[in-house]
């Protein structure tokens, strides 16, 4: 009975209201935005090369990158394009590719807002996220509470037992490892970076991510160019897909057009998180340079960018180059990854893909709890004691998601998050002639040949929204 009527909200979610809103908003960004995430897009690594700055009270704009890659870079680019793949068709991935290159703009929107609206936690530390722009932009702290609780459930909880269900079956099927004993070895790692606190998980994902992101894509490019011969009848293979031309492969698998796109937009967003609201609470945490609330949403661009159409792309080319899909083995999740991979370079396939789907998922779990952390702050619980409570409480979602039965798992993850996205796309688009004046003002700015840096008091109409302290230095610190 909870399995149905989580199935049923979650069609009602996705299939009417939230497919649309997700494209409409990223669109509307896109256009209100003057197309920056093509205009700009070198910009978003000039950025980059200069983010290890930090101090104080934030961490860098590299380690809120690799912290958000952290959250991103994980189940959805190694199980869930394998769902996509398996439920959606070919056709899933160019639906995928489309959210990611519209989303970029929702990405920009909210993580420059959670960076002008930040505030000091009582350690002197930067929070922040889309219910602190809720609070302070919109003056809607109901909202934000809402955008809290939902975001506390999905990623603090659900998402992690998600995670922790991906690495216990690719330990599984590559090592034989049982996944009870793999949910007590996730609890105890997962344990101590968590009790760390916010600085200890940003830089075990700056140290994790990077590495592990360049050895798959090395691996990914190796299998696709040993194969290079069938790229373009794969590539052709998914825009036919998407659009129901190839009438041969979607009569015969039962794939229509709405599967392509629900089951593409779903896993895509899940794994890049544009608009979703769980990025911004990094963003958020940054020490930015140039210190202007645009240039995380810079940064943040590039994190949808990296995480769907570089490694997601490199997951399904993978897949489709293989032939797995076609095998009619009944495989979904990671273990069609695996299956995949060990087709093109031998059995050991299967050992990368469970130690890659180890470290993301294991930076996803630490990351996610991260933004959980943050929410809680907003609630106004961060005493000790409860935030003990709440680790243990996510600790025992890594270990119930470990032994539990994947297709619950994922369809609770897409319920929490979508009633998390709709919150945040809402919000988004009320305080969007903001994200309009910070863009303006950056980039005027950045055309005269200055650094970008935000004067509060040039709009006073803003000011009195924004934490005392923060950005009346005119450094952004």
């Amino acid at each position: 009975m909870v399995s149905n009527a989580v199935d049923y909200l979650n069609g009602l979610i996705w299939g009417s209201v939230l497919i649309y809103l997700l494209i409409g908003v990223g669109i509307y960004f896109t256009f209100r935005l003057g197309f920056i995430q093509f205009r700009h897009f070198g910009h978003m690594f000039s950025v980059l090369r200069k983010s290890r700055k930090a101090d104080s009270a934030g961490i860098s704009s590299f380690q809120a990158l690799c912290t958000s890659l952290a959250a991103r870079v994980g189940t959805g680019n190694l199980a869930g394009v394998a769902v996509a793949l398996t439920l959606g068709g070919p056709g899933a991935i160019f639906w995928m590719w489309l959210v990611a290159l519209v989303g970029m703009s929702s990405a920009f929107a909210e993580s420059a807002l959670a960076q002008l609206y930040k505030t000091r936690d009582d350690e002197g530390n930067y929070r922040g996220g889309p219910a602190y722009y809720m609070e302070k932009g919109l003056g809607m702290r109901w909202m934000g509470v809402l955008f809290s609780i939902f975001l506390i459930i999905s990623f603090g909880l659900v998402f992690n037992a998600v995670q922790a269900n991906s690495i216990a079956q690719a330990m599984d099927v590559a090592f034989g490892v049982s996944p009870a004993v793999m949910g007590g070895i996730l609890v105890v790692l997962s344990g101590i970076v968590i009790f760390g606190g916010l600085r200890t998980i940003a830089r075990v994902a700056e140290l994790i991510v990077p590495v592990m992101a360049i050895a798959y894509l090395v691996l990914a490019l190796f299998v696709v160019g040993s194969q290079i011969e069938k790229l373009p009848a794969v590539i052709s293979l998914i825009i036919n897909s998407a659009f129901g031309l190839d009438k041969a492969v979607s009569g015969a698998l039962g794939y229509t057009i709405a599967q392509a796109m629900m089951n593409g937009i779903k896993r895509g967003l899940f794994s890049n998180e544009a608009g979703l609201g769980s990025a911004p609470n990094a963003a958020a945490s940054a020490t930015p340079y140039p210190p202007h609330p645009a240039s995380q949403g810079y940064v943040q661009m590039l994190g949808v960018f990296t995480d769907t159409i570089v490694i997601c792309t490199a997951t399904a080319s993978v897949i489709l180059v293989s032939g797995a899909l076609e095998s009619g083995s009944g495989m979904s999740g990671i273990e069609l990854t695996q299956q995949a991979l060990s087709a093109s370079v031998g059995n050991w396939g299967n050992a990368f893909v469970a130690i890659a789907i180890l470290f993301f998922a294991f930076t996803s779990v630490i990351a996610n709890y991260s933004y959980a952390e943050t929410n809680l702050i907003f609630l106004e619980h961060n005493h000790p004691g409860g935030l003990t409570v709440f680790r243990l409480l996510v600790l025992g979602m890594v270990m119930f998601g470990a032994v539990a039965e994947l297709p619950i798992v994922w369809a609770m993850a897409d319920l929490s998050m979508g009633f998390m996205a709709l919150t945040n796309l809402i919000a988004i688009v009320l305080l969007s002639g903001v994200v309009v004046k910070l863009a303006r003002d950056y980039n005027a700015q950045l055309k005269a040949g200055k650094l970008p840096t935000f004067d509060a008091s040039n709009y006073p109409e803003i000011q009195d929204q924004l934490e005392p302290g923060i950005w009346d230095d005119r450094k952004g610190n």
